[in-house]
């Protein structure tokens, strides 16, 4: 039996950047560490900051994580199992009861 984990590969969409400059570039790091550390690894594996979406939205992402201060960034992404790979279809924040991501709210 084969222990090792499978290595998932991060795919960033281009409107990711657009998401990331209404962003404090000062997140950028935590933002780019934490998708790398938590998404590498068993990336559709539920945890108390991971979730499946109810439905596919924005981009038809189709999980959700969360974390920083207070919980406060949102990444979407969906995943590829067969060809290990993960995509990141979009990048926001929490403001209150809003969820923003490019400068805009959307509803998740």
């Amino acid at each position: 039996m084969n222990n090792t984990l499978r290595r998932f590969t991060i795919m960033y969409a281009p409107i990711t950047k657009h998401h990331l400059r209404a962003i404090e570039t000062k997140y950028y790091r935590l933002i780019c560490d934490t998708v790398h550390e938590q998404l590498s690894f068993e990336p559709t594996t539920k945890t108390h900051n991971r979730k499946p979406l109810k439905r596919p939205v924005l981009f038809m992402a189709t999980w959700e994580i969360r974390f920083g201060p207070q919980n406060r960034f949102r990444v979407c992404y969906d995943v590829d199992i067969d060809q290990s790979v993960v995509a990141i279809l979009a990048i926001g924040s929490k403001h209150g009861n809003r969820i923003m991501i490019g400068g805009e709210e959307i509803q998740l």
